[in-house]
C-alpha cells in the first residue's frame, strides 16, 4: 500500500475548483473518476506512473511550470515515480 498524496483544496466558487496536490516519493492519489474537465500546471517536475482502467499503466514525464489538460470522465490513479516530493495545481472547470 502506498502512502497518499495531500490535496489541498486552495479555492471553490460557481466556476472553479482548484487544488494543490503535493506527493512525497512513491505516493499516489488513489483511484477516482473526475467528474468535471480540468487543467493541470506542475510546479516541480513531475515524473509520473499512471495506472488506467484494465490495468495498463503508462509512465510520464512532466517538466516543471507545464500544464495539461484531460476530459470530464478521466478515470487513473497517480502516482509519484520519481525519488523527490512533486507537487501540481489542478482546476477543475465546473
Amino acid at each position: 500500500m502506498r502512502i497518499q498524496a495531500t490535496a489541498t483544496l486552495l479555492m471553490e466558487n460557481d466556476r472553479v475548483k482548484v487544488w494543490r496536490y503535493d506527493f512525497e516519493p512513491g505516493a499516489e492519489t488513489g483511484w477516482h473518476v473526475h467528474g468535471h474537465e480540468y487543467v493541470i500546471t506542475t510546479l516541480t517536475d513531475c515524473p509520473l506512473l499512471l495506472e488506467l482502467p484494465g490495468g495498463e499503466t503508462r509512465e510520464s514525464f512532466i517538466a516543471a511550470g507545464s500544464a495539461y489538460s484531460r476530459p470530464r470522465g478521466t478515470e487513473h490513479n497517480v502516482i509519484n515515480a520519481g525519488t523527490q516530493p512533486m507537487s501540481f495545481v489542478e482546476v477543475e472547470l465546473k
